[in-house]
């Protein structure tokens, strides 16, 4: 069993190899020599000897370290997550360096690795206790991200250790990391580290080379940051610290690679000493209140960066991309301006770059001032995965080019440009990398060409709205299985709805038709959307009844029929959709791209000699400014609904239609709707006392109908009710009461309905006291009396008469 093993035995004896422990009875003297393992044991007389030895090739972990798992298996068990290290101790395998979160070093068969991020993310904050740690001794890399953390019992002393990451826990304090001064990376992100005097302790740290503090709410940057010269990878990501940098501390990190700030309020200028950041790779400063003009002299230093964001400043004057023409490692760009006084010059002077570009946004910028021109150097470019050019009036042809030379694109967007011609693509082009396809807001023309389907099959996003597109819809939109969002809104698309875009798109969530000459009747098998959140159809020629298939649609929120020839009488089985309810919002609307970058991943600054660590300051690069929007009518008003807003927002609008009959009674049960539009119609009958249930109902439009009875009074119960108008119908008898929200409605909620009297009108109500009948004055009681006396005398006049 033992392999190039030499054993000498004097008397007789019996050895016992089980697994990779060694039993030895031995009853006489002797003497034996395992080479393999420098063992020499010399016995005089008999007995028995354990000896657990551990095998420096291929025989398994320590015993004690086994142990120590097995301890720790027991802290962190979770209940509610039963799978978490599940495989600790079970079955047959008992060599825990190959148990899942656990990496062995291959020459000693010590525990170098371990993660427990997410072992036991539940429940109420603990402290885990750091002797647990005491057998792993040559222990590398700890990861305890996101285990609901609030500290350690006692002082975490692993001497050895290099990384360790306590992202997403509630630690307050870092006293019980002081010790371990072999470290070199440390991630404390998402913390509650919100007091910069906590961090003393990081001074003893001297070989730290990666920190990361982002998310962690701190008022002011630790002074203790800047003795730690051996950075090279800083994260302070949205803390909301502001104010000027300080350049005093900061300026000493020259051997910094990557830097991230973003996410803050810094102010004022680039700080002038980023041009002694030589090895700088990676710089993150998206998201600050910075001003002033970029360095022309800047990027020509920093010949190694890799990554540069500098989105959402108020920089000004002028910047030449020019300047980055040497950057030959350059594969992110971003500067998206907050103010749109900044222009970038893309031509002037002429320049061939050196670089191959994954990720581009230059958005919102004055872009080529003189000659509006599309960026020439992109002509250069092949790599492309990430593609914003919006807000920059670019005129032109549209570029489809764009498309042809990066065969990886997934993300393009054009948008509220001024781009012209036709969207012309080839035949037997495919790109099957493309997820979010927007020209919208220019004056592109023609028909949309029928193979967008099969050119783009797995878009999430489409979006061509707000331009000159006319024809039908081509039906090979329905090809598109995984389509999330599809805008064609504003634009002069005619006809019907293709059947196969209805049964094909059954991803669906977002459809936008609105504004444009479709007509015919919504088709029955509109239910065939059975994820759909929102469907706008309004500014149409749509007509007949409003399906009842409708009523099929159980996520739905916003529904917009408005401004159609719609007829016949609402469904009153509108009440059983989820408008509103969670159910509605068990996936939230996609506000951005998957909460990330996830076409590349820059690998982060990881120490030399670091086995399988990436300890990436995650790359922040998200596209999370690229939201879904949403108009809607609500409120008297169009209003746009944008991202996670989307969430909250529900309505429906059946306005300016020819609808009859009366107001279902049961859409008084939709009480968690916040929009309701049945204006400009020919309804009927009274407004049903249910609606007093829609308890979340901001705006309640049933101007110019033909309504009648009485307003309900129990109405004066919506208590986030800020737009309410009945105005032009038949409605008769008092306004409600003067209180809550309806003491702030004016007599425009009212008006055109005469038989309406109450404040805010200046029809008086007349009370029940002014219609009953008036009493009667003191003198009718003496007519009386008069009466009866004079019948008196005249009977004796009589009888003297007689």
């Amino acid at each position: 069993m033992f392999t190039h093993s030499m054993l000498n035995i004097i008397e007789w004896g019996t050895i016992v190899a089980d697994n990779f422990n060694v039993k030895l009875n031995i009853i006489e003297w002797g003497t034996i020599v395992a080479d393999n393992f420098n063992v020499k044991l010399n016995i005089i007389e008999w007995g028995m000897v354990m000896i657990e030895l551990q095998s420096y090739g291929s025989l398994g972990c320590l015993e004690d370290e086994r142990a120590g798992l097995m301890k720790l298996k027991e802290a962190f068990h979770n209940p509610a997550r039963s799978t978490a290290l599940h495989s600790w101790g079970g079955g047959e395998e008992r060599d825990c360096c190959k148990w899942e979160r656990v990496v062995c070093d291959n020459a000693t068969k010590r525990v170098s690795q371990l993660s427990l991020s997410q072992a036991r993310y539940f429940g109420n904050h603990w402290f885990l206790d750091a002797s647990l740690f005491l057998p792993f001794q040559e222990l590398q890399s700890l990861s305890l991200a996101d285990d609901a953390l609030a500290g350690f019992k006692g002082v975490l002393n692993l001497t050895k250790l290099e990384v360790l990451d306590l992202r997403s826990n509630s630690f307050t304090e870092i006293s019980s990391l002081d010790v371990m001064k072999s470290l070199k990376s440390l991630n404390l992100g998402n913390n509650d580290l919100n007091n910069s005097h906590r961090f003393k302790e990081l001074t003893n740290l001297t070989k730290l080379e990666m920190l990361h503090l982002g998310d962690n709410g701190l008022m002011e940057i630790p002074s203790s940051i800047w003795a730690l010269t051996s950075l090279k990878a800083l994260s302070l990501r949205n803390n909301g610290l502001t104010g000027l940098l300080p350049l005093r501390g900061l300026c000493k990190l020259v051997n910094l690679q990557e830097l991230d700030l973003s996410n803050n309020g810094f102010e004022g200028n680039l700080p002038s000493c980023l041009v002694n950041f030589i090895s700088l790779r990676l710089l993150e400063l998206s998201q600050n209140r910075f001003e002033g003009a970029i360095p022309s002299t800047l990027f020509p230093i920093l010949k190694s960066l890799e990554y540069v964001s500098l989105s959402h400043n108020f920089f000004e004057g002028s910047f030449s991309f020019s300047s980055l023409a040497n950057n030959s490692n350059l594969e992110v760009f971003e500067l998206v301006s907050d103010n749109n006084g900044l222009k970038v010059e893309t031509e002037n002077p002429p320049w061939t770059p050196l670089f191959q570009l994954k990720f581009f946004r230059l958005s919102n910028c004055i872009l080529n001032d003189k000659s509006r021109v599309l960026p020439s150097f992109l002509l250069n470019q092949f790599e492309l995965r990430v593609i914003d050019l919006s807000h920059n009036s670019i005129s032109g042809t549209i570029p489809m080019w764009l498309v042809a030379n990066n065969t990886k694109l997934e993300f393009l967007n054009l948008a509220n440009n001024s781009l012209t011609g036709p969207l012309t693509l080839h035949l037997n082009s495919t790109h099957l990398d493309m997820f979010w396809f927007d020209v919208s807001s220019n004056h592109i023309q023609g028909e949309l060409p029928y193979l967008v389907g099969s050119t783009f099959p797995n878009l999430i996003t489409l979006n061509v709205s707000s331009n000159l597109f006319q024809g039908s819809i081509p039906p090979s939109l329905g090809d598109l299985r995984v389509l999330d969002t599809l805008d064609l809104s504003n634009n002069n698309f005619s006809g019907q709805l293709p059947e196969h875009l209805v049964t094909g798109c059954v991803s669906l969530a977002i459809l936008k038709l609105s504004n444009n000459s479709l007509q015919g009747k919504i088709p029955s098998w509109i239910n065939s959307f059975s994820n759909l959140r929102v469907l706008l159809l309004g500014g149409n020629s749509f007509e007949g009844p409003i399906p009842l298939q409708l009523c099929d649609l159980g996520n739905i929120s916003i529904i917009d029929l408005s401004r159609n020839e719609f007829s016949g009488s609402i469904p009153s089985c509108l009440h059983g959709i989820k408008v509103g309810n969670e159910k509605a919002f068990d996936d939230t609307f996609r506000t951005e791209i998957y909460g990330g970058y996830r076409f590349m991943r820059l690998h982060s600054y990881s120490y030399e000699n670091q086995v399988n660590v990436d300890q990436a300051i995650p790359v922040p690069i998200s596209i999370s400014d690229v939201e879904e929007e949403v108009e809607f009518i609500t409120k008297s008003r169009s209003e746009t609904y944008k991202g996670n807003v989307l969430y909250f927002m529900s309505g429906i609008d059946l306005s300016w239609n020819k609808l009859t009959g009366p107001v279902p009674y049961e859409i008084g049960y939709l009480s968690d709707i916040h929009a309701l539009n049945l204006s400009h119609n020919h309804l009927t009958g009274p407004i049903p006392e249910s609606f007093s249930n829609l308890k979340q109902i901001e705006s309640l439009d049933l101007c110019h109908n033909s309504l009648s009875g009485q307003i309900p009074l129990k109405l004066v119960e919506l208590n986030y009710l800020s737009v309410f108008t009945v105005a032009y119908n038949n409605l008769s008898g008092r306004t409600p009461e003067r209180k809550a929200q309806f003491a702030t409605f004016d007599e425009h909620s009212y008006e055109g309905n005469s038989l309406l009297c109450g404040v805010p009108l200046e029809r008086r109500c007349i009370t029940n006291e002014e219609m009953s009948p008036p009493p009667q004055p003191s003198y009718a009681v003496q007519d009386d009396t008069f009466e009866v006396a004079f019948l008196l005398l005249f009977g004796q006049l009589m009888q003297w008469h007689l």
